[in-house]
């Protein structure tokens, strides 16, 4: 399963990790994924949004 969000289709974000000596390494940010139960369609229904996504959600009053 892909670390991705699955209302804004959110995912990793990729880039240098650099060290003192500005050596370049290829590292990843991952999303930061969580198990939420919300209503789809009227039916309980689990998946994995991002927490800015839920926070947003929570505050237009969708969850």
């Amino acid at each position: 399963m892909s670390r991705r969000d699955r209302i804004t289709g959110k995912g990793p974000q990729s880039g240098n990790k650099r060290s003192k000596a500005l050596n370049a390494t290829k590292r990843k940010w991952n999303v930061n994924l969580q198990s939420v139960t919300i209503m789809i369609d009227g039916k309980p229904k689990k998946v994995k949004l991002s927490t800015s996504t839920i926070r947003t959600l929570k505050n237009k009053g969708k969850m």
